[in-house]
């Protein structure tokens, strides 16, 4: 039995029929005898619609009240996910980030996190239930204000938690199956990475990737998470960021039965070219034109 966090972007829940089929695989996860934590974005352009409400309302909003707006969005989809557990028959419940206990610094919409004091999580999970958070959010320590959290903030929420619970592993899930040589969509031929180190993460977030957002795998790299990115929908190896290429993800594949292992490239350089090997070499070099070096999805990282 494994402790895996799993976290879904905005695309992976847009709709209702999508939120469901996420539940679905949460539950299977859960049924294979797991101990599951989930981390939702908010639903597709929710975060763009709040923020244009707000600006009708006011041009420049008062950046409490715009959190505290913007905040409604992964709390909407947290709790329609808890509800599609529910109605599957497993035991569910969802949780506020301030509620997950996520302390951040006092800089709305931009805020970091500092602390993660999970022991409401860790109470629902000890009693057998799915524990969900809402992403990119917390409350200030020194302001007791609710926060967002910027770009990539779900993406760190959900690899805070991973750290401060002491899970097996955080599961990016997104639209694509990993990160790849360079973006699939744009490139026929791009090539699936099956593992990376912290650093050649960082180097292409920190270039325009959008796989993971540079906070979250600064997060990841100084509190030794490792973060696996998969598809939301189906099985398959995605790639492993950790600190090592030695190291292995380990644990029961829902629905199989079988341990998967995802087999880890000594010799990552012969599978990577054009943008991400420039990338990783420390070259500076040319994007395609979403500035993308690896898998591009529209999960932001919220």
């Amino acid at each position: 039995m494994a402790l895996i966090v799993q976290k879904y972007g905005g695309s992976s829940v847009r709709t209702t029929d999508r939120i469901r089929r996420i539940a679905e695989r949460v539950v299977t996860t859960y049924e294979a005898g797991h101990d599951v934590v989930v981390v939702v974005s908010a639903m597709g352009d929710t975060t763009d619609r709040l923020l244009g409400l707000a600006r009708e309302m006011d041009p420049l909003p008062s950046p409490h009240e715009l959190d505290l707006l913007l905040t409604t969005g992964e709390r909407v989809s947290n709790a329609l996910t808890a509800m599609a557990i529910h109605a599957l028959g497993a035991p569910a419940r969802s949780f506020t980030g301030p509620q997950a206990g996520v302390i951040t610094t006092s800089l709305h919409g931009e805020a970091r996190i500092i602390d993660v004091r999970p022991w409401r999580v860790r109470e629902a999970l000890d009693h057998g239930t799915i524990a969900l958070v809402a992403g990119f959010q917390g409350l200030s320590r020194d302001t007791e204000e609710i926060t967002t959290l910027g770009r990539g903030g779900s993406d760190t929420t959900a690899i805070a938690l991973a750290a401060a619970l002491k899970a097996d592993v955080c599961e990016i899930r997104t639209d694509v199956n990993g990160v790849y040589t360079a973006d699939p969509r744009a490139v026929p031929g791009a090539r699936l990475l099956r593992h990376l180190t912290y650093a050649q993460m960082r180097k292409l977030a920190a270039s325009g990737a959008r796989v993971l957002a540079l906070s979250s795998v600064d997060y990841a790299s100084r509190h030794g998470v490792t973060v696996h990115v998969r598809s939301s929908y189906d099985d398959r190896p995605g790639t492993v960021v950790s600190d090592s290429v030695e190291k292995r993800v380990e644990y029961i594949v829902p629905g199989r039965g079988t341990p998967s292992r995802s087999p880890l490239l000594p010799a990552l350089g012969a599978a990577l070219s054009g943008a991400a090997l420039a990338l990783l070499a420390g070259a500076q070099p040319s994007l395609p034109a979403d500035g993308a070096a690896g898998a591009s999805h529209p999960d932001t990282g919220r």
